[in-house]
């Protein structure tokens, strides 16, 4: 529990994929309109990278190296394909909503990075640990970049009317130039606050350093030179 703890805070802030990483910018700034678009695209590539890493995990020793980017593709795509096929079913208007972008995920940096970075060198568990961590993170961001977005853009949540008909949206955050200028702020105020986490973290570590330096008792006798 305590790794997942840790690939869980990892994917979520230190190798934030959107915030940190900065992967996986187009459909981050064209889906994020609607908070349930978001989600919907945050869940598709959560279910593509915990499958895909795991299988990539289990053939890492029969994959010979010089064709793994395109075996990892056919992978991915395979997964791809059934996320689809899954929408198109049971959500036929978040299928269309997402459109191109879900057929899209097969050469998302993130998927492929993950694939390439962790699941090729590292056990099945820990694979399906690193894919749901930063899947987690992906789909926290377009959640938090999505409901900006809709609430001061639209006046709703998830398709929920929340100020009433005199609201006065600003169009502006429903808009491509929005959604630059929202997530350019988002990540500024998200780096500056992970700035501060990191050097409180080195405060803290110096601390408990200093504090582990063994200090003779009292009554013991020193040594002295010469």
């Amino acid at each position: 529990m305590s790794n997942f703890g840790q690939h869980l805070t990892r994917g979520i802030l230190h190798d934030n994929p959107v915030f940190r990483l900065v992967l996986g910018m187009c459909p981050t700034l064209a889906i994020t309109v609607l908070a349930v678009n978001a989600l919907g695209m945050g869940l598709s590539v959560i279910v593509v990278l915990v499958c895909s890493n795991v299988v990539i995990s289990l053939l890492r020793e029969v994959i010979p190296s010089k064709v793994r980017i395109p075996a990892y593709i056919i992978i991915i795509a395979t997964f791809v394909t059934l996320v689809d096929m899954l929408l198109n079913a049971f959500s036929p208007d978040l299928h269309r909503a997402l459109g191109i972008f879900i057929p899209l995920i097969v050469v998302n940096c993130i998927i492929l990075g993950r694939a390439e970075a962790f699941a090729r060198k590292h056990p099945v568990l820990p694979s399906l640990a690193d894919g749901l961590a930063i899947g987690v993170g992906y789909t926290l961001t377009l959640l938090v970049l999505a409901t900006i977005r809709e609430v001061f853009g639209s006046g709703t949540f998830f398709g929920l009317s929340l100020f009433g008909e005199s609201f006065q949206p600003m169009l502006l955050l429903a808009s491509p130039p929005g959604a630059f200028i929202t997530l350019g702020l988002l990540m500024a105020a998200f780096n500056y606050l992970y700035k501060k986490l990191e050097v409180s973290q080195k405060k803290r570590r110096s601390k408990q350093s200093a504090g582990d330096v063994t200090v003779p008792a009292v009554g013991t006798d020193v040594p002295k030179g010469g």
